[in-house]
């Protein structure tokens, strides 16, 4: 497997991603085939590669040279340790304790030792875990950090704080890059205060307040409670109650409080608060008693906004109470703004279009700068483009646009209304829309859209010098975009047209103002191109150690602590690569989209290719490419299918109830499984790779079939049915494909389209086929 110098590393700022350390983090689950198939590739792994080039340059430290040859000694614990820490099976447990005692003494031994006390904690058998890290401790080298805080946190659980207090005395000053530097601070204050040694707790937790951390806070007041100062334990607990009330340690707090013999009620901005707090966690039932107790008790001015307050949460909990509320309500500000557009909502979902507009006057008269007024105006323009009356959409899109110039959602209604307008016939307010898009939001996500439609209606004008001016800049700056590949599409044939070669070029040379602002695009950095760890990186090579104990999710805080998923870099790749060896190309997918958004704009040759693989991965595909061919489809487009729909997840079940690769309802799969004559079919059929891509695939040939080949209705049909797609087409005329995606009224289903189209198009490009 993995190399030392490639290994991926990690920062200083421990612990900021939560504790790893978390019971039942692992749960116990039966090795499934992809499991064995992974392991079988642990052994080629390309996570690792020896860097000779970096190595040149520098030399390892003694420390790194040390984990590099523990790396080499434990490479066959690997795949018996991941089993263990997943499965924790009595099975698993003896093959690696044995494994542990046939290489006593040394760093391989230490770290099957570690891998057996990890997995006992997780089994909360705290005894015998910290016997297993016992044995660890002498040859744990710079892994020690790992074995002294999971002892202690054994002994936690066993209620010996003074064994708590040994382990962690000089944790700070002995092991100051740990990753577990912020879980210690709690768990040594607390233990300090279980011991009655209170006042050193206190000192220790204040100085170590910084950032703030709910774990901390709920310590430290719990600290002073114990002290000569036990109102200023009150005052920490509350604040931690009403500033992070949707915290575990919230609720500690207010037992803490109670037992205290402290009232937890708050003044009224802080009941609000707290309630806010709630109703944004999606905790309904908790802020709808508190603004209930506090719609009478609260100030005479501000009962009608505490009235709307809870009538927005009776809408997730009783909404025909909510209404009525909200009628009778005598709200002021921005709380009445807010009523008059939860009063629109619910005309909407009547489809009460008289009490809808109502509403929407009420509020340009009493509301006209509000965010409440501009969502309305916005949920009534949706409203009205659903019901397919344009005319009425697209006054209200524009006047979203114009009142809300600098708003985040100026720019959709900008576009919404350019695009009706094009719809409509109304050619000149069309062309000038679209490129009042590209002028007013150059950032805006539908900058590749104005571009290209703005192209096609110079195309339709004749206008060949314009139009090859736009496609070449969509084309450019917005490479694996949908649009990016349309535009290259529509310019190649452009440049091939008789006569119009001299009016495109001489259209190159002259500069478009429009155009110009757009801002060039970042390409990543001279560290994205280094895809290996340096030489003498630490974490890196503790990752790597970390790796063959099974220990993957902490691997991977530790390069998250050098700054991995921060965008292009060698730390960001090795995590993707650690997710994608464990079979979970979901997960990579998912690491790597969020550590680098604008990553489409990028040319492939831009980034390395080892992010293009993990971006765009072909697990399965011996077995994609025999059902794509046998049902006369491009493998490419159901490898994008599936990454769209699941992420290459086999066991993906979404709250739709649509199971595995390909998403399929259970109907659908008793009725495809029927008709490819499967005997024993069940729906957990459909969690096997082979079977989900065998009744997938036909599925989506009937679909294909039913539009005659139009991949792009098949692909709509597949997200929003048969009969939706059916409907748009027969409501609208539409002058090519395009025109009909781009006019899909539900955006999650015509980003569905766009995205795996141009999915399809990537994977063509990265992996080109004779």
């Amino acid at each position: 497997m993995l190399i030392l110098s490639t290994v991926a590393a990690a920062g200083t700022e421990a612990g900021k991603h939560g504790s790893a350390a978390r019971k039942h983090s692992a749960p116990k689950r039966r090795s499934t085939e992809k499991d064995k198939t992974s392991d079988r590739r642990a052994g080629s792994s390309s996570i690792h590669r020896v860097s000779h080039t970096a190595a040149r340059r520098k030399v390892p430290s003694p420390k790194v040279r040390r984990m590099a040859r523990a790396f080499v000694a434990s490479a066959d614990l690997k795949v018996m340790a991941r089993q263990l820490v997943e499965n924790r099976t009595p099975a698993a447990y003896a093959g690696v304790e044995e494994y542990a005692r046939r290489h006593a003494l040394s760093d391989a031994g230490a770290l099957a030792w570690l891998a057996v006390g990890y997995s006992r904690y997780l089994d909360e058998q705290y005894a015998q875990a910290i016997g297993a890290l016992e044995m660890a401790r002498p040859q744990a080298g710079d892994l020690t950090d790992y074995v002294l805080y999971l002892e202690a946190v054994c002994y936690a659980g066993q209620g010996n704080s003074a064994k708590v207090v040994e382990l962690l005395r000089n944790f700070d000053g002995l092991m100051p890059e740990s990753i577990f530097q912020s879980e210690v601070v709690a768990l040594y204050g607390n233990a300090l205060t279980s011991l009655g040694r209170t006042q050193e707790a206190i000192a220790y937790l204040e100085a170590h307040r910084q950032p703030v951390r709910a774990s901390l806070e709920l310590a430290l007041g719990k600290s002073y409670l114990h002290s000569e100062r036990p109102e200023k334990g009150m005052e920490i607990l509350k604040h931690l109650y009403f500033t992070m009330p949707a915290s575990f340690e919230a609720d500690q707090a207010a037992i803490l409080l109670t037992g205290a013999g402290s009232g937890i009620e708050g003044s009224y901005p802080e009941e609000m608060g707290r309630a806010e707090l709630l109703a944004k966690a999606g905790r309904w039932g908790e802020a709808e008693r508190v603004y209930r107790e506090w719609e009478n008790k609260a100030p005479a001015e501000e009962r009608g906004n505490v009235e709307v307050a809870l009538a927005s949460v009776l809408r997730h909990t009783n909404a025909g109470e909510g209404r009525a509320l909200l009628e009778q309500a005598q709200a002021s500000g921005e709380a009445n703004a807010q009523r008059l557009y939860l009063l629109g909502e619910i005309a909407r979902s009547d489809a009460n279009e008289g009490e809808l507009a109502a509403n929407l006057e009420r509020l340009r008269q009493q509301a006209p700068a509000s965010g409440w007024f501009e969502q309305a105006l916005l949920s009534a323009a949706n409203y009205y483009l659903l019901q397919k009356d344009f005319d009425r959409a697209i006054v209200l899109f524009r006047e979203v646009s114009e009142r809300f110039r600098s708003s985040p959602q100026a720019s959709y209604a900008n576009w919404k209304a350019a695009w009706l307008s094009y719809r409509q016939g109304n050619r000149e307010d069309a062309k000038q829309a679209f490129e009042n898009q590209v002028a007013w939001y150059p950032n805006g996500p539908e900058v590749p859209a104005a571009l290209y439609w703005r192209a096609r209606t110079a195309e339709q004008d004749r206008d060949f010098g314009l139009a090859r001016a736009w496609y070449t800049k969509l084309g450019e700056r917005y490479q694996n975009y949908y649009y990016g590949c349309l535009g290259r599409e529509r310019l190649a044939a452009l440049s091939a047209s008789a006569g119009n070669a001299s009016l495109n070029d001489a259209a190159l040379t002259v500069p478009d103002a429009t155009l110009a602002r757009i801002p060039e695009l970042k390409t990543p950095g001279p560290e994205a191109l280094e895809i290996e760890a340096p030489p003498d990186q630490l974490r890196a090579a503790k990752s790597q150690l970390l790796l063959n104990a099974g220990l993957n999710e902490f691997a991977i805080r530790e390069l998250e602590a050098e700054h991995g998923g921060h965008g292009a870099n060698w730390a960001t790749l090795m995590i993707a690569q650690i997710y994608e060896e464990g079979g979970q190309n979901h997960r990579a997918i998912q690491f790597l989209k969020k550590a680098m958004p604008g990553y489409y704009s990028v040319d492939l040759a831009e980034l390395p290719r080892a992010y293009w693989e993990i971006l765009f991965p072909r697990p399965y595909w011996p077995e994609l490419q025999r059902q794509a061919a046998a049902n006369s489809l491009d493998p490419y487009l159901v490898a994008s299918l599936i990454r769209q729909e699941s992420e290459f997840n086999p066991g993906a079940v979404s709250r739709a109830d649509a199971y595995g690769l390909m998403q399929l309802l259970p109907r659908v799969g008793r009725d495809e499984a029927r008709a490819a004559h499967i005997r024993h079919f069940s729906v957990d059929s459909l969690l096997a790779p082979s079977t989900n891509i065998q009744l997938g695939t036909h599925y989506f040939k009937e679909m294909v079939m039913q539009y005659k080949g139009q991949v792009e209705y098949a692909l709509a049909a597949y997200n929003a049915g048969s009969n939706r797609v059916d409907e748009w087409l027969q409501s609208g005329h539409y002058g090519d494909v395009a025109e009909f995606v781009e006019s899909i009224p539900f955006t999650e289903t015509r980003e569905y389209v766009q995205a795996i189209m141009r999915n399809a198009k990537v994977y063509q490009r990265l992996y080109p086929q004779p």
